[in-house]
């Protein structure tokens, strides 16, 4: 992996998040579940403490925890300095102000790091990265991608998008991929054409709003299924 940790913004999200952004129900919970880009997301140290069955797959974790906390807290208050200059560019429902959004980034990545070696020991968290993915077809019954896919369409093209997707869809029985905005807050370029690609191909598609929203407009989340025969 040519990941270089300097370039990286270790952000992660809560179970909690997880669960309002890609709408899980108890049901979708209690799957195996692998999570594609999950960074320093304290998810699966959550679920892993309920019993449930989750992989974190990024290639931020071919680093060390004192590593990705050491860059963490490099970039934590520069992030939120940010947040605070463009007040008009987020949503404070789920969170209350940019303090409280530090507050508890800090506490999901001390949440992370306690549970990442253990975790690593444990291949619940794996170096990979999209668009290729060293799993058999249909080892999980959901993929999650949360904040990299959409979000980053200036920096990868529609066909990595294509790919990316294709690639979750070999894995996975159903994805879903939060959310559908840039990081400019437009709309994807890439979304509606891979809509209208994966329904040609057969599979259920569905755009649907969702309870979380901190990105102004970043309240949808794009799940594909394969349809049930």
């Amino acid at each position: 992996m040519a990941m270089v940790l300097d370039n990286v913004v270790p952000f992660g999200r809560s179970m909690d998040e997880y669960i309002k952004m890609f709408n899980l129900t108890d049901a979708d919970l209690n799957k195996k579940i692998i999570g594609i880009s999950d960074g320093p997301a304290s998810f699966n140290a959550e679920m892993t403490s309920q019993g449930k069955s989750v992989i974190s797959v990024d290639p931020l974790y071919q680093f060390s925890s004192d590593k990705i906390l050491q860059r963490f807290n490099q970039v934590v208050d520069n992030i939120i300095n940010q947040v605070k200059a463009t007040p008009n560019d987020w949503v404070w429902s789920y969170h209350k102000s940019a303090d409280e959004l530090r507050s508890n980034r800090v506490e999901i990545m001390q949440k992370f790091i306690a549970d990442y070696e253990i975790g690593k020991n444990n291949h619940r968290y794996e170096v990979g990265e999209l668009p290729k993915l060293a799993y058999s077809n249909q080892a999980f019954d959901l993929a999650l991608c949360s904040h990299f896919l959409f979000l980053y369409s200036d920096h990868f093209a529609y066909d990595f998008h294509l790919n990316s997707i294709q690639e979750m869809l070999r894995i996975a029985k159903e994805i879903r991929i939060f959310p559908l905005i840039t990081l400019m807050l437009k709309p994807s370029p890439h979304l509606d054409a891979i809509v209208k690609y994966c329904i040609s191909k057969g599979y259920t598609v569905e755009i649907k709003k969702v309870e979380y929203e901190l990105q102004l407009g970043g309240n949808r989340m794009l799940r594909i299924a394969k349809k049930v025969k």
